[in-house]
């Protein structure tokens, strides 16, 4: 009786972009993992669609900016009509850096940047496509409300002692938004780091301050910790540190990837040992590892932990590993959040 050879499950890709060498270069760099099979290649929207009717690919990867009908408005319609995990790539342009966000905030899975460099250079980065293409197809894809946010709680209902560390990474950008656009205008200083390359970083910060009650900046070093402000960590070549407790300030270090990342989410929690119960750290969804062992040490000083379940993940890695190690204290749904965070704040200054 002859062996039976595993079969290899495949994630099924359609690549659409306008460019035909971008679509060869963007194929070439997928299919060198025998796990990824690029299924079709479609130079606009109208084929697109076509394709994913005949194919029923597992993932697409959509170009940003496209002639016709362009990259957010397609994936508005497919996230209405046919949802399916999508990865944006996007040209390193202002224009593409904040369509791109808006693009994460509807929903679309994660994404990437074309480098400068051009097809070699995407080349060089293969392995981050990859290892974002097959997190995509394992994705959970949530109902997405294109309303405005919802009304915030008043100011005057949180403990300025306190501060608050954020880590989230695939799927992060759309948690935000709707946490941060939840909470009141006078939250305590608060840390965030979402793996997101350097590029998107200002931008995404500044979308955040446009939508969100509290003001929200990207982090500069030095900068001291102000109430009512949220701080976005560069996605840069430094790591965000918190020096001084709460009446300290923010340090951008320059260091390796820690845990493959940079920066990184445990190295951020780490720094926020020395509040112990004065303050909260949240994991919410991401691909990996990254903020577990940190949150875990935050736990063991006294702080409150809160982390993101299952079901209201894109990706349920860095939740889940943070809880598996015991250093989640409550893990509850990303909307009921925003409530869970102002019961911590209002608890400690003993207002139930």
């Amino acid at each position: 009786m002859k062996e039976q050879v595993p079969v290899i499950q495949r994630t099924r890709v359609l690549i659409v972009d306008d460019s035909a060498s971008m679509r060869a270069v963007l194929k070439k760099a997928l299919q060198t993992d025998p796990r990824i099979d690029v299924v079709g290649g479609a130079a606009n929207a109208d084929i697109a669609r076509r394709m994913i009717k005949e194919l029923s690919p597992d993932v697409m990867l959509l170009d940003v900016e496209m002639p016709g009908m362009d990259g957010i408005t397609f994936l508005e319609k497919i996230m209405r009509l046919k949802p399916m995990p999508v990865v944006m790539c996007s040209s390193l342009t202002a224009k593409g850096t904040d369509t791109t966000i808006e693009a994460m905030r509807l929903g679309a899975v994660e994404c990437i940047a074309k480098p400068a460099g051009g097809p070699e250079a995407l080349l060089r980065e293969a392995r981050t496509l990859r290892e974002t293409v097959k997190a995509a197809s394992r994705s959970t894809l949530r109902a997405i409300s294109h309303d405005l946010p919802r009304s915030a709680p008043k100011a005057g209902g949180c403990n300025q002692e306190l501060v608050i560390g954020i880590g989230a990474s695939t799927g992060g950008v759309e948690a935000l938004f709707s946490l941060l656009s939840a909470l009141p205008p006078d939250i305590p200083p608060t840390l965030v780091v979402q793996h997101m390359p350097g590029m998107f970083t200002t931008g995404f910060a500044a979308r955040l301050n446009r939508t969100c009650p509290m003001e929200v900046v990207e982090a500069r070093d030095g900068e001291k910790l102000r109430a009512g402000t949220v701080y976005i960590a560069p996605g840069s070549d430094t790591h965000m540190e918190l020096r001084g407790g709460r009446n300290g300030h923010i340090r951008l270090r320059p260091n390796a990837p820690v845990m493959g990342h940079r920066p990184s989410v445990d190295t951020l929690f780490t720094s926020m040992i020395e509040l112990k119960e004065k303050a909260i750290g949240i994991i919410l969804t991401g691909m990996g590892k990254d903020g577990a062992q940190g949150l875990e040490k935050m736990h063991r000083a006294g702080a409150f932990t809160l982390g993101q379940s299952e079901e209201s993940c894109v990706i349920y890695g860095m939740p889940r590993a943070a809880k598996l190690l015991g250093a989640v204290d409550r893990e509850i749904n990303l909307d009921a959040m925003p409530k869970a965070i102002m019961r911590a704040c209002r608890e400690q200054l003993g207002v139930y």
